[in-house]
């Protein structure tokens, strides 16, 4: 698709979100490819806010995720636009439907929808405005954790994984059994051996191998967000203040996004995070939470290797706090 370059001009009513903005001081983040993808949520709150009129503050500035360019709109505001893969409209639509619903429960700031655009002539596809959040993106920092660092994520999750209903959406290959993801786990170790990122490849083959093997899930169905890692949390002062992206929403095992203990939080809060998660997770639950763990570190461990090396795709800054969770896994013991 060609480069949209005047958004603003669009006739049709523009979607909007309120994003996450964090509870302690922060400045506005900067533009950054790291919150490119589906930021958003519904109309729910259109009435209570009016939206600015675009043709008064031009769009400037765009980056790009797997999904939509971002153009940032005025000093707070972002317009989304759709222009690559074709689940583009299913995640908007997802996102509207059920994030009102799911943020009033939780404990940090999620991105509350607003409005949503519908295709016109001019633009082909829906789109999407929201408020930029507060906080930046996760980074890894190499000292001890905070005090407490895990309490934000254990009552995050805490709180988002209840029971989801029947009509609930379904993963996009998350929340089910992995050994349904046996050849792609392989597949994923190889590239990264292969790219010179795995200095023990038989290791990391041990823990995903356990994850398959244990227990499945047999509890009910639970919302997750199903893509916790550094680009989609944000941070003020150190502390977790909000989480974005929800285009994965699904139902499914907890353990898919319990692999946070280890994708997010630094060494040795893992166990602490577990001591606050409720219901407490079971060995085998742990068991699968790192096997996912593994599994996303090496697809954001490639991700940032191809943006290292110019690759289409590819993000560098997801590098590092891969690295730093894989080898997280690989010094900790097998939680059974």
């Amino acid at each position: 698709m060609g480069r949209v370059d005047r958004p603003g001009r669009r006739t049709p009513r523009f979607p909007a979100t309120r994003a996450p903005q964090c509870r302690r001081p922060a400045t506005v983040a900067p533009h950054d490819p790291h919150r490119d993808r589906d930021h958003a949520g519904t109309d729910s709150g259109a009435a209570a806010r009016p939206a600015p009129r675009p043709g008064r503050s031009p769009p400037c500035g765009s980056a790009r995720g797997w999904d939509n360019q971002l153009w940032r709109l005025g000093d707070d505001l972002a317009v989304r636009l759709p222009w690559a893969t074709g689940s583009v409209d299913m995640l908007l639509r997802k996102e509207h439907t059920w994030l009102p619903v799911l943020a009033p429960t939780l404990p940090l700031e999620v991105p509350v929808p607003q409005r949503l655009g519908e295709p016109s002539d001019r633009f082909s596809a829906r789109l999407d405005r929201h408020h930029l959040g507060a906080g930046r993106p996760r980074r890894p920092r190499p000292r001890h954790p905070r005090r407490g660092i895990g309490r934000g994520p254990a009552a995050f999750l805490t709180a988002l994984h209840r029971p989801a209903p029947e009509d609930a959406p379904v993963g996009r290959s998350r929340g089910g059994p992995l050994s349904e993801h046996t050849e792609g786990f392989a597949h994923q170790l190889a590239t990264a051996t292969e790219l010179g990122l795995v200095a023990d490849p038989e290791a990391v083959r041990a823990i995903l191998d356990d994850a398959v093997a244990a227990p499945d899930w047999t509890g009910p169905a639970v919302w997750l967000h199903a893509d916790l890692h550094a680009a989609n949390v944000l941070t003020a002062d150190g502390t977790f203040c909000g989480v974005i992206d929800f285009g994965d929403l699904c139902a499914g095992d907890p353990a898919c996004d319990l692999a946070a203990a280890w994708n997010l939080l630094p060494d040795g809060a893992a166990d602490r995070f577990f001591e606050l998660y409720r219901p407490a997770a079971d060995p085998a639950t742990r068991r699968r939470a790192r096997g996912w763990a593994v599994a996303r570190a090496l697809v954001c461990m490639i991700i940032g290797d191809a943006g290292v090396h110019g690759r289409p795709g590819g993000k560098p800054t997801w590098g590092p706090p891969a690295q730093a969770a894989l080898r997280r896994l690989l010094d900790t013991a097998d939680p059974s």
